[in-house]
């Protein structure tokens, strides 16, 4: 069976695809520029098939695409052989968290806003352990740790020398599940106080008392790209999570993270209600 292609192959051709739509072209005329076949101008598209950065810019010329930057920055990604650290984990864990990890190690920052959880990237290990056994269907033990192996590997990209800007946008409804008893809920608001005190880290709470708001429903991370066409929105569900691209629906989740922000507190405000939640832990 051929292997499921990673997540940037995939929107390598997903963004060339857009290209070619917008060009009006067939996949034949996109084929005669390369001088390969159509079949393989689909595979391309579909993540399936290697392009090399050579080829990228070919087609970007040829389809007319006029942002240099996007182009570039398209280009690079098709350029980076590198093999990714959540590749020794393939196999143990979902390819969906595998997309997940190489997403988060490719942005240039990351935005999130979560309802019932804190953070995946803000968890402590035990807190990650608890939740994974609420998974469903059910984990085994095997699984449930490289799981917890995975979001704790993730996690270092809040604190590694070169660390991207994290804004969390948290409910404190996150803050109040006690997710394995009181004491794992104490350590994991003292860890979420630890790493809001990051230079690059923005923690917001959203307190009950805001009421409604657009986005109540939905757990969100949103991914910068090296340019703002190449950002990506994952959203999560059972079974697998969901990557968005396109530029309206980015531009949505935009202005639902830009209003969710203006209900929240402020940081100070914020870190100020996380310690009064752990007085009364």
């Amino acid at each position: 069976m051929p292997q499921t292609p990673s997540a940037r192959k995939q929107r390598i051709g997903i963004e060339l695809r857009k290209m070619r739509d917008a060009a009006g072209m067939t996949t034949t005329e996109a084929a005669a520029v390369l001088g390969l076949n159509r079949t393989k101008i689909t595979l391309i598209e579909q993540g399936m098939y290697a392009i090399t950065p050579e080829r990228v810019i070919a087609l970007a010329s040829e389809y007319e695409e006029g942002d240099a930057a996007y182009v570039d920055a398209l280009a690079a990604m098709a350029g980076d052989k590198s093999k990714g650290w959540w590749e020794d984990h393939r196999g143990l864990v979902s390819t969906g968290l595998l997309d997940i990890s190489e997403v988060e190690h490719h942005a240039h920052g990351l935005a999130t806003y979560q309802i019932c959880h804190v953070p995946g990237l803000m968890q402590t290990e035990d807190t990650a352990r608890e939740i994974f056994r609420e998974v469903y269907p059910p984990l085994r033990p095997l699984n449930i740790e490289a799981r917890v192996e995975n979001r704790m590997r993730r996690a270092q990209l809040l604190t590694r020398n070169d660390p991207m800007p994290y804004e969390a946008i948290v409910h404190e409804a996150a803050l109040r599940m006690m997710f394995g008893g009181a004491a794992v809920a104490r350590t994991q608001l003292d860890h979420l106080l630890r790493l809001s005190e990051l230079p690059n880290v923005t923690l917001r709470v959203v307190e009950f008392r805001a009421g409604g708001f657009k986005g109540a429903g939905q757990a969100v991370m949103y991914a910068r790209g090296p340019v703002p066409r190449l950002d990506t929105v994952q959203l999560d569900s059972i079974g697998t999570p969901t990557f968005l691209t396109d530029v309206n629906q980015l531009k949505n989740y935009q202005d639902v993270i830009a209003a969710m922000r203006d209900r929240a507190l402020g940081p100070a405000e914020s870190r100020d209600l996380i310690f009064r939640i752990v007085k009364t832990l």
